[in-house]
């Protein structure tokens, strides 16, 4: 088994902020209300001319570059995301035609929130067995597109975005071990009702409001610090760590409160736990696919560094993975 490891990274970020004062003009709320509750002050938000597609080439081609390989290099393209362009073809597809990667294999990803790391999962496991040599896997977002501006209780946390990432084999380092797991009989929490098989379009579904996120945010909360902290601790027994060892921590970006109750329980210290949340929001697989991003940009991370992603989403869905960088 070949060793695997990020050897590029890259984002986008739409140029439209949408701020918490932006939203006391929209809904009933405030600016207080959603800081001291999700930890957000702002989000981006894509224009009419941003589709989840081009947000996901804008990152590939700064992650292409940051690996110093070009398109045609790819062997495989993984796209994670839950506002595809449209139901088919795969938003991979497009991606690739985008960027010219005519060598690769492409196929999207729903794993919601947990998307991006169920993507490097996979992804790892055909490089690991020489199946394929260089894969981009991306975890882009319009979320904009499926929030309801009129649910208080949910407009304030989404936001757009995209975050990259190439894997390939390293020499040394790379992926230490990975966990993820599902629990489909919590589905029902978080959810876009509408648009499917289940319930076609229609104007009733429409005028019901379904085609939006819906969510039950105390049961989420209540599952998500439990589900993070659990897949964090298997991930690290498996490469036979303990959580001291972990240098950062980056974590889905769903809400402040969920993460600073994680890494107590993991008995971790703020400065070792990376946020985004409050520019960005939860942009969903694109989370941690930008923060991991802009730990890199900013020094966070340094070589030899041990990383440990975490995320849970709809589901439900939770992964881990831990790597030396």
């Amino acid at each position: 088994m070949k060793k695997v490891g990020i050897i590029g990274v890259g984002e986008y970020l739409p140029k439209k902020i949408l701020t918490n004062a932006d939203l006391e003009k929209m809904v009933d709320t405030s600016d207080e209300w959603i800081t001291t509750r999700t930890g957000i002050k702002e989000r981006r938000i894509a224009s009419s001319q941003e589709a989840t597609s081009d947000l996901a080439t804008n990152a590939a081609k700064e992650a292409l570059k940051d690996a110093r390989l070009k398109p045609q290099d790819l062997d495989l393209i993984i796209i994670a995301t839950i506002t595809p362009d449209m139901q088919f073809p795969s938003t991979a597809c497009l991606v690739q035609a985008n960027l010219g990667a005519k060598n690769a294999v492409c196929f999207d990803i729903s794993a919601a929130c947990a998307g991006f790391v169920y993507a490097i999962i996979v992804a790892q496991q055909f490089i690991a067995r020489g199946t394929y040599k260089n894969a981009l896997v991306v975890g882009t977002e319009v979320l904009s597109s499926i929030t309801d501006w009129e649910d208080r209780s949910t407009c304030v946390l989404f936001g757009d975005g995209a975050g990259a990432a190439v894997l390939s084999e390293v020499k040394s380092g790379g992926i230490l071990s990975t966990y993820f797991g599902s629990d489909g009989s919590m589905a029902n929490l978080l959810m876009m009702p509408a648009g499917g098989s289940r319930n076609p379009t229609t104007h009733k579904t429409i005028d019901k409001r379904l085609h939006y996120i819906k969510m039950e945010g105390n049961e989420i909360f209540k599952s998500a610090v439990k589900i993070m902290v659990d897949t964090a601790q298997i991930a690290l027994k498996q490469a036979g760590l303990k959580c001291s060892d972990v240098d950062l921590v980056i974590p889905h970006q769903a809400n402040v409160r969920i993460i600073m109750a994680m890494a107590k329980r993991l008995g971790l210290p703020s400065d070792r736990v990376f946020l985004n949340i409050e520019k960005y929001g939860n942009m969903s697989s694109a989370s941690t696919a930008t923060a991991l991003c802009e730990a890199v940009k900013v020094g966070r991370i340094k070589k030899g560094d041990i990383i440990l992603l975490d995320a849970f989403g709809a589901g439900l869905v939770w992964g881990a993975c831990l790597i030396k960088w």
